[in-house]
């Protein structure tokens, strides 16, 4: 291939992944302008509709955007990619490398980061439920009769949305990108023409107007801060999905099509407003003409569909990632395409979500209500994405501390500021991220000392694994044809099965594997340093298989490269699995408080099996009881 001829096709790869990127990564806040700038005039801050708080407020909505969005996460945040991923949870293992995982500023990074991605469930649960529920109340204004099916046809949306997870998303995600494309073009077009007809609006990318309102209005303007976050909703995914189509075709999308779009949509409903201040009761919809509203209000539901999905497929990653870093108890992980590694599906996960949600969607009823919910999760994981990008800087890249110093001081105080708006809004519906992420923060910590706990207690207790196979071949008990894999977590260690297994049947299988799966802070791991193999002799092996966090383990991949290298052929009708069914006691002795002991004992009992989890034929596995008092 000739070089023009090359880079003809990177340049096609480039534009296809970043029309992909527009799909997935900005569905969240491509509908943002559903209902950002009618929250910013809510009755309820009391900003008078003039010409001059309506240039503030959209001057406002422009530098939020364009220092958020174009200059913070697109220039900055990307570039702390651990490996190509993104995300709070890739971006705080990347931070942990240059510290002792003991030492408490170590401790003080991972409780952020697992505090960044339980607020991420909180955007989880409100982001369907608002933008779903404020596109179909574009029915009120194109069908008033309608008005009593808002409520049933949101929530007949969303059921059908969690039902479909199950089948992946593979079919449906290559419609995404044209139809979000078009999406942003009638943005940009609807934005254009009230433009024209209120040129006066152009005035608001002056800084001037922006700081001349909030110094006017002062108390007021500090409380409309907390609904102009509402343009940012989706900036943290940017971040997190950068693994999917890497940080080119992410910020091409956004510079070519996706930021213009939405300031020249934020800029049309300020026009609409200066001309027609009544145009407040939903200045999105009104952007329309009669003939477009009902076309509008359908695209709009296909676009909060989307952006619903991109939401729903980042907490099934996430919540992958957590399982494998050792945060959340095992569930059961569906891979839905064979293709797409990231293209997984989480029952409990989408059950759970689904549950909320529309627990959510019938308390509060309306998008308006539900604005004053959203956002705080939002700006705690930009906080903490901020100080945990801040770290990176300093102790990984080691940039000079005073430029780091003066960027990080302009990022931190936008980001403070929007939080700090935010928190205002914590008695009229803020409350129900900050409990849930509180609640799942509370499980997670609790899970992952508990993990701590239980290893120690194992280990104290534990006999030493090489030491003791050579004293047992020394004395050899009756070796019987087939083969045993020993599942366990620790490769120095005898597992509690072996030592059962020999108590009770006496017996020694002629090929003995001891394997253990180890989850470094990488997402992905080379195959050439996928396994590590220890012959012990007379047919007993240890093999140590490293993952990464976005992988899931596999026994099966596992014994077939083990088989390649060593020219071993496994019949699993002739191969058992033999695995520690571990009864968690809470005590008194030192670790946690009782109570935190039962909460994990309960998680514990309730995880998914390892026989589910590592997708190991059940008439195969033999588990062999065992309790751990902590």
């Amino acid at each position: 291939m000739t070089d023009t001829n090359q880079a003809h096709a990177q340049q096609h790869s480039l534009q296809a992944l970043a029309i992909a990127a527009i799909g997935v990564v900005f569905g969240d806040i491509g509908t943002s302008p559903l209902y950002s700038l009618r929250e910013a005039f809510s009755p309820a801050h009391g900003i008078p509709l003039t010409q001059h708080s309506i240039l503030g407020v959209t001057s406002l909505l422009f530098w939020a955007i364009v220092m958020v969005v174009g200059v913070k996460y697109l220039l900055f945040v990307m570039r702390a990619d651990n490996s190509g991923e993104g995300g709070v949870l890739a971006l705080m293992a990347l931070a942990l490398r240059p510290f002792d995982s003991r030492s408490k500023f170590a401790g003080a990074l991972m409780a952020l980061g697992i505090f960044g991605a339980c607020m991420f469930y909180g955007d989880a649960v409100i982001t369907p439920a608002i933008s779903v529920l404020s596109a179909v109340e574009g029915l009120e204004l194109a069908a008033p009769k309608m008005a009593e099916l808002v409520m049933p046809i949101t929530i007949v949306i969303l059921i059908a949305l969690f039902w479909i997870q199950r089948h992946g998303t593979a079919t449906v995600g290559k419609l995404f990108g044209p139809i979000m494309v078009v999406w942003f073009v009638v943005l940009a077009v609807l934005g254009v023409y009230h433009i024209a007809q209120v040129p006066t609006i152009v005035q608001a990318i002056n800084p001037y107007y922006a700081v001349s309102f909030m110094a006017a209005h002062l108390l007021q303007a500090y409380v409309v801060l907390g609904s102009v976050v509402l343009v940012l909703t989706g900036a943290e995914a940017l971040y997190a999905d950068m693994g999917h189509f890497g940080a080119k075709p992410i910020r091409l999308a956004a510079y070519v099509l996706v930021i213009p779009s939405l300031v020249l949509n934020y800029f049309g409903q300020g026009a609409l407003l200066i001309a027609n201040p009544k145009a407040i009761e939903n200045p999105f919809f009104l952007l329309a003409p009669d003939w477009g509203l009902l076309p509008l209000v359908v695209l709009s539901t296909v676009a909060t569909v989307i952006a619903s999905q991109a939401v729903i497929s980042g907490a099934y990653s996430l919540t992958s990632q957590a399982i494998q870093l050792g945060y959340v108890p095992r569930m059961k992980v569906l891979h839905t395409s064979e293709l797409a590694i990231g293209q997984i599906y989480v029952p409990v996960v989408n059950w759970l979500l689904l549950f909320v949600i529309l627990c959510i969607v019938l308390g509060f009823k309306s998008s308006d209500a539900l604005g004053a919910a959203y956002g705080i999760a939002v700006t705690a994981t930009m906080v903490i994405t901020t100080v945990l990008a801040c770290v990176v800087m300093v102790k990984v890249w080691n940039w000079n501390k005073l430029m780091v110093g003066a960027v990080i001081t302009v990022f931190m105080a936008i980001d403070l500021g929007f939080f700090g708006a935010n928190l205002l809004k914590v008695a009229q519906g803020g409350w129900l991220p900050l409990g849930i992420g509180a609640l799942l923060f509370f499980l997670l910590m609790t899970w992952y000392k508990g993990r701590h706990i239980v290893k120690e207690r194992t280990a104290a207790d534990g006999i030493p694994l090489e030491p003791f196979l050579q004293g047992l071949l020394a004395h050899p008990p009756h070796r019987v044809s087939g083969t045993a894999i020993y599942l366990t977590g620790n490769d120095t260690l005898v597992p509690v099965s072996l030592l059962h297994n020999l108590k009770h049947n006496k017996v020694l299988h002629e090929r003995t594997i001891f394997m253990t799966f180890v989850t470094r802070d990488i997402p992905y791991v080379r195959d050439d340093q996928r396994m590590a193999v220890r012959d012990v002799g007379s047919g007993l092996y240890v093999v140590k298989a490293q993952y990464g966090f976005n992988e899931t383990p596999d026994v099966k991949a596992v014994l077939e490269e083990f088989g390649r290298t060593h020219d071993m052929t496994f019949e699993l009708m002739d191969t058992s699995f033999f695995l520690a069914r571990e009864t968690v006691v809470p005590t008194q002795l030192p670790g946690m408080s009782i109570w935190r002991e039962r909460v994990f004992a309960w998680m514990h009992q309730n995880a998914a099996k390892p026989t589910d989890f590592f997708e190991i034929p059940a008439n195969r596995v033999v588990e062999l009881g065992t309790k751990i008092e902590i």
